[in-house]
């Protein structure tokens, strides 16, 4: 299958017919309907064979055959003639041949110096396009025909479209506007071909540059600059640099860009402050002047113009640039009064006596502003200090060290304010930053003090009672206040001393003792206290340091007081000393010796000297039986007055072994409890016995008036309507709807007819078994009816499934019927005259006692 697609031929350009063969491959012919004016190739490329003017185009489309040499079969199609828009070509446009190469078929190399030069074409052209650029052209197109091509990025390569090339005469022309900020430069490559598609001539390259037009502004890189000067800074002083940048060639007047100032605000103190480097945009001070305090800021719009400023040519844009003036200290800190004014209490320390204000026109916060401040005269011995508060600012005179009002009454400081950082240059501290503190002393009731304190006296133990040891007194430092002293004793762990309250004069109440536990390293203390009269009234307090000399008053006592020896005497010795609690040299060395008494003391023991404060003690004789002994042993120590005592030494005697130690292990322990510790324990066990007894005894004693309490009734007169605990409280008559059928007698009753043990209200609901309650013979004998209650009482008062409410317990069935009236029926207020008690003797030995004081005679 074949066919055709359809073709427009523009007036003076060639076309090509494309013939699609869907692959059968057959050699095809075309023709044309009007050979005369026009002539189609092999190729199916239509050509004008002669020049053709508009009147001459025909009206109907141009009918072009195609036939099958093989099949003979046909197809038709139709190509429609359309005038160029464009002029013919003039003669003007540059030509570009092809360098000549040999006639042979090899291709020849290019010369390396064989150069095409660029072609220039200006970007944003209006048109019309297509717009010839250059003509393309070889030698070998006067004997053959040629088709030209161009390739490369803006022909056959994206962007495409932008350049196209007439195959047949080569014109190369540009197709839409160019932007040289999109793409400066294409680079093409021309081809020639033959039409048989041969290359004809080496591919040439084609430089197409895109010429710059001013068709961008400059654009600043940031809309708003920001800088900083500092205040009275000197004229040529650099402040910032604002740029601008321009997408044009800057190679070109169009791309290069000039600055200017167009306004300043606020024009103070001159309203040129500020200049601008055209080209670099560097922006300086051009005039002095610059306070912070006065114009702390200022706002410039910026110029940039390209074409070298040009202003009719140029293009422009604006910016804004805003300089901060900074702060530099020029300006002092001043007071905001000549003379300041405080108090305080003398004796305080840490406290704030006066605020000292100032002024400073600087920036707050900053070190320009921030005040120090510093004391110049009437402070010698640095009692006052003034920091500065981190908020306000402002100095605060504190007191440091105490005042003393007895000294000064009045303080006149001068203070001298700064700031952190030094003046300015040429800038000088004025009188105002200097300032005058007057401190009033207030004087208040200050606390006696003891001179010195402690006081240290020295005196020797076992000093009597009453004895005058010394005179401790305080100081009242308020010189113009009269006031009295009184003393009192504060601390005395011995209770040793006491204090005149008005002298303060010491003297002994105790003998003083160094060996005392209150003692330490032979020196005892004690406080006294020193209040005085004002209002309110002051104290203060004073040690007194007593350093008591040893005097010989302790016996020597022997040590260790237990040891253990062996039965026969090698190779055992006991090594003692003594222990005295006075220094030397009333102490050691001491002398030992046995007591004569007992007698076999010195015949069974013997000591040796070992040095002046050891001793060795033996035993004297081969053997000696296993026990406890004391060996009374007298120690003299070294006193001026020697002191002596007899000690005793308890000595275990036991068997040893070859080491010599005790085989028993019974150690040396005392020989028994002391007498009064055994006493304690035998009064304990017997009051413990005595409790026990007693608490039998009253058990025995309670269960007795219960059984006497137990209503013993014969049968024959049964009393018993309703059986009631009278030790719980019923709620009431409602708590009272008993069924009596349950106390009747059993012996009026069928046997089967008898209830079952365990009777219970109809609304308790028992969450336990029921316990069995016990249960009586059909006749009981009358005398089992207390211990059948008992037994039923305890029963019930064991059983876990009992109300928490006043109701009726019932023990047992207890027959029907009574021969008894009711209880309630006896009235205590009637006489007793007309009753017959003398039933009460069938009731039992019990009942006879209330038969004779009722039934007998008057008698």
């Amino acid at each position: 299958m074949y066919m055709f697609l359809p073709a427009v031929c523009i007036f003076s350009n060639p076309t090509t017919v494309v013939f699609i063969s869907c692959g059968r491959g057959g050699l095809v012919q075309f023709e044309c309907s009007n050979p005369s004016d026009f002539r189609i190739d092999a190729y199916g490329v239509v050509y004008a064979a002669r020049t053709l003017q508009h009147s001459v185009l025909p009206a109907s489309p141009l009918q072009i055959k195609a036939s099958d040499t093989t099949t003979q079969q046909q197809w038709v199609t139709q190509v429609r003639l359309t005038p160029s828009t464009r002029s013919v070509m003039s003669k003007d446009v540059k030509e570009i041949a092809f360098p000549s190469r040999n006639t042979d078929s090899q291709l020849k190399r290019m010369k390396r110096d064989w150069v095409i030069p660029p072609i220039n074409v200006p970007e944003n052209s209006r048109g019309p396009f297509p717009q010839e650029l250059v003509r393309i052209r070889s030698d070998h197109d006067k004997n053959r025909s040629l088709r030209y091509s161009v390739t490369g990025p803006g022909a056959d390569q994206p962007p495409t479209g932008i350049f196209i090339i007439d195959p047949i005469s080569g014109e190369l022309s540009v197709n839409k506007p160019l932007d040289r900020e999109h793409i400066p430069n294409f680079h093409l490559r021309a081809h020639a071909v033959d039409l048989n598609g041969n290359q004809v001539e080496n591919p040439i390259d084609i430089v197409i540059n895109v010429i710059d037009m001013n068709d961008n502004r400059p654009e600043f890189t940031h809309q708003i600059w920001n800088g900083t000067v500092p205040e009275g800074s000197k004229p040529g002083t650099f402040v910032m640099t604002v740029t601008s940048v321009d997408k044009d060639d800057p190679k070109t007047a169009n791309g290069m860009l000039r600055y200017k100032i167009l306004s300043q605000n606020p024009e103070s103190p001159t309203s040129n402050m500020f200049t601008i480097n055209n080209k670099t945009g560097g922006i300086i001070t051009v005039a002095a002047g610059l306070d912070r305090e006065k114009v702390p800021q200022y706002t410039l719009i910026i110029q940039a113009t390209d074409m070298e400023g040009n202003p009719m040519y140029g293009l422009s844009n604006t910016a804004t640039a805003v300089i901060r003036v900074t702060d530099i200290n020029d300006n002092p800190p001043e007071f905001t009064a000549e003379t300041f004014f405080g108090e305080v209490p003398e004796n305080r320390v840490n406290v704030i006596v006066a605020n000292l204000t100032v002024t400073d026109k600087d920036q707050p916060n900053t070190p320009a502003w921030n005040a120090v401040y510093k004391i110049t005269g009437g402070d010698p011995t640095g009692r006052f200090s003034v920091p500065t508060d981190p908020t306000t600012n402002e100095g605060l005179v504190t007191v440091v060290k105490p005042i003393d009002y007895e000294i000064s009454r009045t303080y006149v400081l001068t203070v001298e304010a700064r700031n952190e950082v030094p003046l300015a240059r040429g800038i000088h501290s004025p009188r105002q930053s200097t300032a005058t503190v007057s401190i009033r002393v207030i004087d208040v009731n200050e606390s006696p003090y003891f001179e010195p304190n402690p006081k240290l006296i020295k005196l020797e133990e076992g000093m009597i009672p009453e004895t005058t040891l010394t005179t401790f007194t305080a100081q009242d430092p308020d010189r113009f206040m009269q006031q009295t002293i009184r003393y009192s004793k504060l601390s005395d762990p011995a209770n040793w001393l006491r204090i005149d309250p008005n002298t303060g004069r010491i003297t002994t109440t105790a003998v003083l003792d160094r060996e005392s536990p209150f003692v330490k390293n032979s020196l005892y203390n004690a406080t006294f206290l020193a209040s005085d009269s004002g209002v309110p009234p002051a104290s203060g307090t004073g040690t007194l340091q007593i350093f008591l000399l040893d005097i010989n008053d302790n016996a020597p006592k022997v040590f260790p007081q237990e040891a253990e020896i062996c039965e026969k005497p090698e190779p055992n010795a006991i090594n003692i000393t003594a222990l005295d609690g006075d220094l030397n040299p009333n102490a050691g060395p001491f002398a030992f010796e046995l007591a004569h008494r007992p007698s076999d003391v010195r015949r069974n023991w013997t000591i040796t000297r070992i040095s002046g404060d050891y001793a060795q003690v033996s035993l004297k004789i081969g053997f000696l039986e296993s026990g406890i002994y004391e060996i009374p042993i007298i120690i003299t120590d070294s006193g001026n007055l020697p002191m002596s005592n007899t000690s005793y030494l308890r000595i275990k005697v036991c068997q040893c072994d070859i080491n010599g130690d005790c085989t028993d292990q019974q150690h040396i322990m005392a020989a028994g409890l002391g007498t009064g510790a055994i006493i304690s324990i035998l009064l304990c066990i017997i009051i413990l016995l005595i409790l026990v007894l007693m608490f039998v005894v009253w058990m025995k004693r309670r269960d007795k008036e219960r059984q006497a309490k137990q209503l013993l009734i014969d049968p024959e007169d049964d009393v018993r309507d309703n059986i009631l605990k009278y030790d719980e409280e019923g709620g009431g008559e409602e708590d009272q709807d008993y069924d009596l059928s349950q106390l009747q007698q059993p012996d009026t009753i069928e046997p089967d007819a008898i209830k079952p043990v365990g009777i219970r209200r109809l609304d308790e609901r028992p969450l336990h078994p029921e316990p069995q309650y016990p249960m009586r013979s059909a006749a009981p004998h009358p005398g089992d009816i207390g211990d059948f209650i008992n037994e039923g009482l305890k029963a019930a008062d064991n059983d876990p499934t009992a109300p928490p409410y006043d109701s009726l317990l019932v023990f047992d069935y207890e027959g029907s019927g009574s021969t008894a009236g009711s209880l309630s029926s006896l009235n205590s207020s009637s006489s007793g005259g007309d009753q017959d008690y003398d039933y009460l003797n069938d009731w039992g030995p019990r009942f006879r006692k209330l038969a004779d004081m009722y039934g007998g005679s008057d008698d």
